[in-house]
């Protein structure tokens, strides 16, 4: 069964500020030197917007994000963790691969695809995320992001310095289960797409990832059986281990067999229990 839910929260953000906030922007800008950007602060890259409106309190993600079962003082505190909320065009870039770690962010809206060097030297997609996600994990290890990410559409997020995490998270048990679930999550994630190229026919692999898309949606609040693929074909094989031949000629047999229906970027589940059977299926 198809399950729809109403549009989420307004989009609202707040400018960058601080050191920290001051490196995202930074990244942000590409190679630009500081001064250039200051010049350049006009670009609608990060607006400007009252931080009283944009709370944690009235975050409708709050129970995917960190604010899960925590009382209105617990949240207020959290908002004081939050550098900055920053937005991204689509194709803006938030990090790159080599540059400093120094915060967590978490989508407020839109979704990010990230990007990892290939071994024959060639960009491949290595996840793709979602509002109420939480992206930058890559970079807790060495201190240095070891990909790249970028907007797919229209994007905030709330960036969190690590250092102010951690501190709380003594602070605050619940806080620090939530932050390790979400990494946790992550972590999960990132082991299931190691899973589906590994061991995984190319139908498997379109399969899972159309029924991974829809669950996402449905815990957000949208329909599962009908929604826009951000990523293009070309990025979908790339993040399936798939040429772009191989995932055009599946969607089309799904679409023959009654399994889905395409129009664009705009895809609608027909067939939910096949598509989840197929997954299944014995190699």
């Amino acid at each position: 069964m198809c399950v729809s839910g109403g549009q989420r929260g307004e989009a609202m953000i707040a400018t960058i500020e601080g050191e920290d906030g001051m490196q995202a922007a930074v990244a942000l800008a590409g190679n630009k030197g500081y001064l250039e950007l200051r010049r350049e602060r006009e670009r609608p890259v990060v607006v400007a917007l009252n931080r009283a409106h944009v709370t944690c309190t009235a975050c409708t993600l709050r129970e995917l994000c960190m604010g899960d079962g925590l009382d209105a003082d617990a949240l207020s505190e959290i908002d004081e963790l939050i550098a900055n909320r920053a937005r991204l065009h689509k194709g803006d870039t938030l990090f790159r691969t080599g540059d400093r770690f120094t915060s967590l962010y978490a989508i407020r809206s839109g979704s990010c695809k990230t990007i990892s060097l290939g071994g024959d030297g060639h960009d491949q997609v290595a996840g793709y995320h979602m509002s109420g996600e939480i992206i930058g994990v890559d970079g807790i290890g060495n201190d240095r992001h070891e990909g790249q990410a970028v907007a797919l559409e229209d994007t905030e997020v709330c960036v969190l310095p690590f250092h102010r995490l951690e501190a709380y998270g003594r602070k605050n048990v619940r806080f620090q289960h939530n932050l390790h679930r979400l990494l946790s999550r992550e972590i999960a994630r990132q082991a299931k797409v190691v899973l589906v190229l590994g061991t995984m026919l190319a139908e498997r692999r379109l399969a899972v990832f159309l029924l991974d898309r829809g669950n996402r949606y449905h815990a957000r609040g949208y329909s599962s059986c009908e929604f826009v693929l951000r990523m293009t074909r070309e990025e979908i094989g790339s993040y399936l281990g798939l040429k772009l031949e191989t995932v055009s000629r599946l969607f089309s047999r799904f679409q023959r067999d009654g399994l889905v229906q395409v129009q664009g970027r705009v895809v609608k589940l027909l067939d939910r229990p096949s598509l989840k059977r197929l997954t299944e299926t014995a190699e």
